[in-house]
């Protein structure tokens, strides 16, 4: 294992990490909030010098960067990370327990956005911008920032493709560009393109800047932290329905943005993840709006409701206009298979991904006609291309990971005096990146009340469900830290 390799990256890591804890220390200091600003300054000492530690340790490393190393180290900067950027909460005491203050700092970075706050409006102004911020550098992801801003030369050779892959959403990870560096920085541009288009139209909705980016930082993360404790039911129809259109925005692979570049729209018109995600999305706006029926006042609002919280659901951001938890059986049901299909691969979105959801039925299709027709050759396409074996075999797998996970964690977090719907979903939520489930987790409640085994395994959830399974399961295998070969 090449730990110096990986305890420079991670050093790189947490200098990033307290760089960006600075405008939350500035915002502080113009607000007076002297608890905070000391929260933050502390953290941003221990976290320089931890960071300065590592790059003088490991300073000197040049073994090539395999695979196995990728994730590991993929694995640890996001637990590392977690761990440091919990400090602003904690030491301001605005989050008195430690452990409550990592469930929150993962559910930011992870872009899960389950919170153990009962309410969130008396927090100080500088930790409600490093909450939020947490789901904006969690969306794309902080490695991926680290690569596109300094991965370069032969220094990088061997080990970018590993940690692009270990740490960003779907079942692979294809080059928009022939280097690595330049895809990172591609994606980085279109989201922050993205970011600020968002910001501006909520201004024009009469949001104050400090709520605008604060929003979009949780819009464009698909995460999903207010500032607000109505979360976004208090705003006007209007920044309600700008909020719904970018989250169905951040929740399309960036690589269809890539190709609008380049002015590839038929190639984008045809990308059948894209279709099904459409699909998906606009065929449960209208069953739930049809189950509805006169639930609201008028069609308009039940339209808007409808249409905002399947956004957020299927994108796992976890804004709320209304709370669903209200709404008929089978609207909740279908509520309930949004949050296990997801978003599209490539995007800042959770859950088990459309694209995977498109290779395993596909590859479903393909076995039935293999029984009937045994000695005939049948291949997985998917966009005209071939789907490997070795990518079907890793689909399988993560199907079979992520049941193993999501039933057993649901077994220990039901040992909490809840009900099942309530244990499951918490779960579910979790691991899928959404934030709110159902009954006692509902879009109006918290997860604040569950014990601290629960938390820990939630936590381990969000992480797990960000990470795609493997970085995560990974650290507990023995084989991970045997001694490299040749």
């Amino acid at each position: 294992m090449n730990y110096k390799m990986m305890g420079r990256f991670i050093g790189h890591i947490l200098l990033v990490e307290a760089v960006f804890m600075v405008p939350s220390l500035i915002i502080g200091l113009v607000q007076q909030e002297d608890m905070a600003c000391m929260g933050f300054a502390a953290s941003i000492c221990i976290t320089l010098l931890l960071s300065l530690l590592l790059l003088l340790f490991c300073r000197g490393s040049r073994r090539g960067f395999k695979a196995r190393e990728g994730l590991v180290c993929v694995s640890f900067s996001w637990i590392v990370m977690s761990l440091l950027g919990a400090l602003p909460f904690y030491i301001s005491r605005e989050i008195p327990f430690y452990l409550d203050a990592l469930f929150e700092t993962v559910a930011g970075f992870t872009t899960t956005g389950a919170s153990i706050l009962p309410e969130v409006e008396s927090l100080s102004m500088s930790i409600l911008y490093w909450r939020s911020f947490t789901h904006w550098l969690g969306g794309m992801g902080v490695l991926v920032f680290v690569l596109a801003v300094g991965a370069s030369g032969e220094s990088s050779k061997g080990f970018t493709m590993h940690l692009l892959r270990a740490e960003s959403p779907g079942p692979q990870v294809g080059k928009l560009v022939p280097k690595m560096k330049k895809t990172a920085e591609i994606l980085y541009l279109i989201y922050i393109l993205l970011t600020v288009v968002d910001i501006v139209l909520l201004l024009f909705g009469g949001m104050s800047l400090f709520e605008a980016v604060c929003t979009a930082f949780g819009t464009a993360g698909t995460g999903g932290f207010g500032i607000k404790n109505d979360s976004i039911a208090g705003y006007s129809p209007y920044i309600q329905n700008v909020c719904t259109i970018f989250m169905l925005l951040f929740g399309v692979n960036f690589s269809c943005y890539y190709m609008l570049l380049l002015r590839q729209f038929g190639s984008v018109l045809k990308d059948e993840e894209l279709r099904l995600y459409l699909g998906v999305v606009i065929g449960s706006i209208v069953l739930i709006t049809l189950n509805l029926g006169g639930f609201y006042a008028t069609l308009g609002e039940t339209l808007r409701h409808v249409a905002f919280q399947v956004a957020s659901i299927v994108t796992t951001t976890g804004y709320a206009t209304t709370d669903f938890d209200l709404w008929p059986s089978f609207s909740k049901a279908i509520i309930l298979g949004l949050m296990v299909i997801g978003a599209s691969a490539g995007s800042t979105g959770g859950g088990f991904k459309c694209a995977r959801v498109l290779i395993i039925v596909k590859g479903l299709r393909r076995n039935l006609r293999r029984a009937i027709s045994p000695q005939k050759v049948q291949v997985v396409r998917v966009n005209g291309h071939m789907v490997d074996e070795k990518v079907l075999e890793n689909t399988n797998a993560y199907l079979a990971a992520y049941v193993i996970i999501l039933f057993a964690s649901a077994i220990v977090v039901s040992l909490e005096p809840y009900s099942v719907m309530t244990s499951f979903t918490a779960v579910l939520s979790c691991f899928n990146n959404i934030g709110p489930g159902l009954e006692a987790v509902g879009p109006t409640c918290n997860f604040g009340g569950f014990g601290v085994l629960s938390k820990v395994v939630l936590i381990v959830d969000m992480l797990a469900g960000r990470l795609e399974i493997f970085p995560i399961l990974i650290l507990f295998s023995r084989s991970t830290w045997g001694r490299l070969k040749g």
